[in-house]
């Protein structure tokens, strides 16, 4: 394959390579997932985001993400409002609520009057074998041993595993230290999103998250419904919760149960090009 074009986006500061396979078909190779995401010698992105034709009649398309290091993933919140922008922006549908495949199940985007987006996550996955986290039986928190101490961590899947461990304050090094740790925790046999919270209210925290694969992000969409829902089953916070993360602010809302998490948040284009790979 010759020169490929893309489109660069974020939202909340998590920043994507976007790819329209519908029209072009394209798989990529691990090499050229870690080439694109490159900040110095290709695009620069935390993940590659792939357009494709839906596989069922239900659907409107299938969503495919890989994280810098080139690991296909299963979800990305993030991710998913600015693929419903990209599919709306490039005249692949004119839909404002749109349906789509991934590797973790269907999620619903829609496009509201604001430019903004508002991603159905699906229910949150509680039980530690689904996560997948080792635990003998699923509890509101857990207790992990981390370099010589022990941390009390929620855990819960959007599609992708996370832990969630509440601070006082967030603190770099806090994040540089533990970060990589909890990453490649054994007790996650697929590695985990550590997300690091502060909770300044009922209605309000402070998110910082350490991804997989990637390092830490200036947001993450999943890794903020897990936190949200973390500190909704500890009975720390209300049911509609606003987030800031240091690229910007999600607003979360899940009424507990089965329902759903409803992630709201922007989604911008930065610019489109082509690159040889």
């Amino acid at each position: 394959m010759g020169r490929l074009q893309f489109t660069k986006m974020q939202g909340a500061g998590n920043d994507f390579v976007v790819i329209d396979a519908v029209t072009t078909p394209f798989e990529p190779t691990t090499e050229q997932v870690r080439f694109l995401a490159d900040r110095h010698f290709g695009v620069g992105c935390d993940q590659l985001l792939l357009v494709e034709p839906a596989r069922s009649e239900e659907s409107d398309f299938r969503y495919r993400i890989w994280n810098a290091d080139g690991g296909e993933v299963e979800q990305c919140g993030n991710g998913a409002r600015c693929f419903a922008r990209f599919v709306r922006d490039k005249g692949l549908t004119q839909k404002s609520e749109i349906v789509v495949e991934t590797a973790s199940g269907i999620i619903t985007l829609k496009v509201e009057e604001s430019g903004w987006v508002t991603v159905n996550m699906g229910t949150p996955i509680l039980n530690p074998a689904e996560i997948p986290f080792i635990a003998p039986q699923q509890a509101k928190n857990y207790a992990l041993d981390v370099a010589g101490e022990t941390l009390q961590i929620g855990a819960v899947s959007m599609g992708n595993p996370h832990l969630v461990l509440m601070v006082e304050q967030l603190d770099d090094a806090l994040i540089e230290r533990l970060g990589p740790q909890l990453e490649s925790h054994p007790r996650f046999p697929q590695r985990v999103n550590a997300g690091f919270m502060e909770v300044v209210s009922r209605t309000e925290i402070r998110l910082r998250v350490y991804e997989r694969g990637t390092g830490e992000t200036l947001a993450c969409g999943t890794g903020t419904c897990a936190a949200v829902v973390s500190g909704i089953i500890q009975g720390q916070l209300d049911h509609q919760v606003r987030a800031t993360l240091r690229g910007g602010e999600l607003a979360i809302e899940w009424q507990g149960g089965d329902s759903p998490v409803m992630m709201t948040g922007p989604a911008e284009s930065v610019f489109n090009g082509e690159i040889d790979i």
